[in-house]
């Protein structure tokens, strides 16, 4: 059975776990779906994207499928095998799937996307407070980058993870002015934007 990544592909973890696959040279068939639908918790009940589905495994949980992807098929370690190195990769995986995830797609990109009111204007209760948070964020993801990459010289999976959050908090005012004001961070997204990895899954 073939690889089976089901989910919204504007979730920025749907595109994580895709680009993980690209990366690796994984054949798989992408099956939109949104969060909650039917489709989706009959593998995960409590209906989070994405799931996946490969020769009778069912799995949730973007960072266990990506690990999965990296550890089950062929192709470049996307998180290297010596311990040292892998700790900090897995740190800023880490750090990209809780603060950095929480503070620029749940409470910022997604209130902009979906929190409005009956007029359609954007509620911005939650917005206006994590905008004052955004200077620090963008200060550690620029150090974060300034050898190249997230935590290092060469691209890992911790780069699929940061790269669909970073393409999402451009569309906004606040993080796209905080996003400009950071050189390495700014080079580094033109770098990793030529990956067909990223160009193949922005839809």
């Amino acid at each position: 059975m073939a690889l089976e990544i089901i989910g919204f592909p504007r979730s920025n973890f749907v595109r994580t776990v895709r680009m993980v696959a690209q990366e690796k040279g994984v054949p798989y068939e992408h099956i939109p779906a949104m969060p909650h639908s039917d489709e989706v918790k009959a593998i995960n009940p409590l209906g989070l994207i994405p799931v996946m589905r490969h020769d009778g495994l069912e799995l949730v949980e973007s960072h266990a499928i990506a690990q999965y992807i990296d550890a089950a098929f062929e192709g470049p370690a996307l998180v290297p095998t010596d311990p040292r190195e892998a700790a900090p990769i897995n740190r800023w995986i880490s750090t990209v799937n809780t603060s950095v995830d929480q503070l620029l797609m749940r409470r910022y990109v997604v209130e902009y996307a979906f929190h409005k009111d009956a007029d359609g204007n954007v509620v911005r209760d939650v917005i206006d407070k994590s905008v004052k948070r955004l200077p620090k964020m963008f200060a550690l993801l620029e150090a974060g980058v300034a050898k190249g990459y997230l935590g290092g010289d060469a691209f890992t999976m911790a780069d699929c993870f940061l790269m669909p959050i970073l393409a999402a908090v451009q569309n906004f005012p606040e993080g796209k002015e905080n996003f400009e004001n950071c050189p390495n961070l700014k080079a580094y997204f033109a770098r990793v934007s030529e990956r067909p990895s990223f160009a193949d899954t922005a839809s």
